[in-house]
């Protein structure tokens, strides 16, 4: 498989096997398409089996090696039971994207603890649970490349997703602390944070339940949002899945061998043009 759109040269995973959470959609399908494409064998790890069908299909179908694993990241053995498999069955784990996430708005002072734990659970607990699992396979082989997807609202603040932004500001802290744990390991763990990137899947996942009373909110919100992102965009252009892809394939690349514990804003430098955050003008 290869993708003459890549700035990447052919061939530059082959033999790594990477294991990306959220992988059947979105920015994780975004980046397992260039993992593939450059040789890597991709592990697709979501709780929902309707996408990673889909996802294998495409992926196999445009000549990349990968395969899927249903796993709820929130339940800790279920995870170190998937880890194990993989590593079984293909000897090695040289790359673990952290991509799973759960996110919706809400307002904080509504917010239900099922809300607020969902959404940390699945974000930050699903970092830490897959990063743990993984740890003594990159371990014992000599290292590894371990890469999670935050985001950049929680550096300025983001009404409506009190319990994304709190789980995303862990994950960040999360990330610096096992960089400088596990470096003797030769595992260098590090994080990506993307602008605004709009998705199928996003849209999905943001859309309120029919019938809820709350359509007329959310699409407020959501304009909102957009214009705001729009007029605030310094590169002006929205991000795409392959933006983010292009940073994990750095890091995972030879050239990434002295890279650990960093956050690499990856926005078109939109939250430096509006630091205010926001609702402002």
């Amino acid at each position: 498989m290869s993708d003459s759109t890549s700035v990447f040269r052919p061939g530059l995973l082959a033999g790594q096997v990477a294991i990306i959470t959220g992988g059947g959609t979105g920015i994780g399908f975004g980046i397992a398409e260039l993992a593939s494409a450059l040789g890597a064998h991709v592990v697709l790890a979501s709780r929902k089996p309707e996408h990673l069908a889909p996802a294998v299909e495409a992926l196999t179908k445009a000549g990349g090696k990968a395969s899927a694993e249903q796993v709820d990241v929130r339940d800790l053995d279920a995870v170190k039971a998937m880890v194990g498999r993989v590593a079984d069955t293909h000897g090695r784990i040289d790359l673990l994207v952290n991509n799973a996430a759960g996110n919706f708005y809400v307002p904080s002072a509504d917010m239900s603890p099922n809300a607020w734990r969902s959404v940390i659970e699945i974000d930050l607990f699903g970092t830490f649970h897959c990063s743990q699992s993984v740890y003594p396979v990159m371990a014992k082989q000599g290292g590894g490349r371990i890469i999670s997807i935050s985001m950049t609202l929680h550096y300025r603040g983001w009404p409506l997703m009190a319990h994304a932004t709190a789980a995303k500001g862990g994950i960040d802290a999360l990330t610096k602390t096992l960089a400088v744990e596990w470096a003797p390991q030769n595992i260098r763990v590090n994080a990506i944070a993307p602008g605004p990137i709009p998705t199928e899947g996003v849209r999905k996942a943001f859309a309120p339940p029919a019938g809820s009373g709350v359509a007329d909110v959310f699409a407020a919100v959501e304009e909102k949002m957009a214009a705001h992102a729009k007029r605030t965009i310094p590169l002006g252009r929205w991000g795409t899945p392959r933006d983010i892809a292009n940073m994990v394939a750095f890091l995972a690349s030879p050239a990434g061998d002295w890279v650990t514990g960093g956050i690499f804003v990856i926005d078109g430098g939109e939250w430096l043009a509006k630091p205010g955050g926001w609702g402002t003008s």
